[in-house]
């Protein structure tokens, strides 16, 4: 959740100081006193801390992180420990700093010492993240489509059987991410905890589109 430490004072820029953690054995304190630290050492006044509880791979505009890439204007920061906690695929990580460096919102962390701004440096970053996360994504759909033409010319009938009607299963929502997975060779016990089912049900799915 998102809190406000100086909600009646009013600054030209924001400062979030962003903290994730993936489980609840896991504790908020060494990243939140890291950040802290920095800030002091900094002379930064933290407006508000941002923190969760949540698995990396769940897609960010599905976090608090979401909410507060839509809330950040130019010159606003973000400060986290380091870029990990932003996600855990290189793709999703550049992605983020992508729509940071488009809103103009600087992003530091603490780790590794990055700090991402409005300087040329920064802009040339920001192109090469946008170019990478498109060039990913293209890739991403060509693996797709590779993997389900090569399942169509072994035989495999891909879709819905037939007799199927309108019955709709869990899954159904989720095929293209389960496609995109199955091409980039996440095993079934990765694909079914990503997407909140047991492997049993991932499995049943699957036998189901290929009938």
């Amino acid at each position: 959740m998102i809190y406000d430490i100086y909600p009646e004072k009013y600054t030209p820029f924001m400062t979030y100081c962003y903290i994730r953690v993936s489980t609840d054995r896991q504790t908020v304190e060494n990243q939140h006193y890291e950040i802290d630290q920095f800030c002091r050492r900094e002379g930064i006044s933290a407006d508000s801390w941002v923190k969760e509880t949540i698995s990396g791979s769940r897609d960010y505009d599905k976090r608090e992180l979401g909410r507060l890439l839509q809330e950040v204007r130019r010159g606003d920061l973000i400060i986290c420990s380091e870029l990990s906690r932003f996600g855990r695929s290189l793709f999703m990580i550049m992605e983020i700093l992508s729509i940071c460096m488009e809103r103009g919102c600087r992003v530091w962390t603490v780790k590794e010492g990055y700090r991402l701004g409005d300087d040329i440096q920064s802009k040339v970053l920001a192109f090469a993240f946008g170019l990478s996360a498109e060039i990913e994504r293209q890739l991403i759909s060509q693996r797709t489509k590779e993997a389900l033409a090569r399942k169509k010319a072994e035989g495999m009938k891909l879709g819905r059987p037939p007799g199927a009607g309108n019955r709709r299963y869990k899954l159904d929502e989720k095929r293209e991410k389960i496609c995109q997975m199955a091409a980039a060779g996440t095993s079934k016990a990765e694909m079914a905890r990503r997407c909140g089912v047991t492997r049993r049900t991932l499995t049943r799915w699957l036998g189901r589109q290929l009938e």
